[in-house]
């Protein structure tokens, strides 16, 4: 099968990359999204070798589950060895042995085929375009916020970061806490968010130090954690969505003495995803960049590593 693969190094295309492995649902991807975790692996985290990619939407060509074949469909991405305490408690994407689709052990999107386990798939239904499915695994990551934090609609609530990830957070956080601020870099990406009611700002300003009740990290970036610290109030909370390569030293101690609740985020339910926008209570078409083929995958990733650019695709 066609498909690019990371050697450690740099990417590479192979019109004859070996197909996945039986044993799991085989799926026809028919487009892949790139991410910031994909461009971080670039960089070197995860020490991952293999084909990246992990938000996707494709077409099932073999499956143990008959009723899943030919059916459109995204894929959970953490698959669990089913044996241990946490597969069995539900909680694969914490398995100590798990492999992850494009990012640990497992090859990803970034081809013409891949495989997963049967439960990991959700169908997509007809009123969501291939382009908006994309979308769904980073979607869902967005609301595993509002399963892990009691959200009050009182709260004034910072986003650092104004790229694919913050803007999915915001649309998501908005429903429960309509003050929001974003903080980011980038005008472009900024002023797209005016129209759901959404400040904006480029510079931490004095009155913005310690005067939000939460703040969500999604910048990519070690600077971006500095600038939650001075934002979040006392006792209040922080929520970490950030992966990155970098393995500089990050200054925790205001988190001790200011009393802050830190939490990790990472992967989330589909279904909530799926429902919202099946009935477009949530909207990412104005997210949508460009689409390369396959075979000009380094033009793609170029181009989504600028800094003006949303989500771009691979098509295979």
């Amino acid at each position: 099968m066609k498909a690019t693969f990371f050697d450690g190094k740099k990417m590479n295309y192979d019109e004859n990359y070996p197909d996945p492995k039986p044993g799991e649902a085989l799926v026809r991807v028919n487009l892949a999204g790139i991410c910031g975790t994909d461009l971080e692996i670039l960089s070197g985290y995860m020490a991952y070798n293999g084909v990246l990619g992990h938000e996707f939407v494709g077409t099932v060509e073999k499956s143990a589950n008959s009723e899943l074949i030919g059916k459109r469909v995204v894929g959970e991405i953490n698959a669990g060895c089913n044996k241990c305490d946490y597969c069995k408690k539900g909680m694969d994407r914490h398995c100590p042995n798990r492999t992850v689709l494009g990012i640990l052990k497992r090859d990803g999107a970034f081809a013409e085929f891949l495989s997963l386990p049967e439960k990991n798939l959700h169908v997509i239904p007809d009123s969501i375009t291939d382009e908006q499915a994309v979308f769904v695994e980073p979607l869902a990551a967005a609301f595993e916020i509002k399963e892990q934090v009691s959200l009050q609609p009182q709260w004034s609530v910072a986003v650092v970061g104004d790229g694919r990830l913050a803007q999915l957070i915001i649309r998501v956080l908005k429903f429960t806490c309509p003050n929001i601020t974003c903080f980011g870099r980038h005008k472009s990406k900024l002023e797209s968010l005016i129209n759901l009611g959404v400040k904006i700002k480029i510079d931490i300003e004095p009155s913005d130090e310690q005067s939000f009740d939460l703040v969500v990290e999604a910048t990519g970036s070690n600077s971006g954690f500095a600038d939650t610290m001075k934002l979040i109030k006392p006792r209040g909370t922080v929520v970490l969505k950030s992966t990155i390569a970098s393995r500089e030293n990050l200054d925790l101690t205001p988190t001790v003495v200011n009393e802050i609740t830190l939490v990790g985020s990472r992967c989330g339910l589909f279904k909530p995803a799926i429902d919202a926008l099946a009935t477009g209570m949530i909207s990412v078409d104005s997210m949508i960049d460009s689409t390369f083929s396959l075979e000009k995958f380094s033009e793609a990733i170029e181009h989504a590593k600028k800094p003006d650019t949303l989500k771009v695709f691979l098509r295979p």
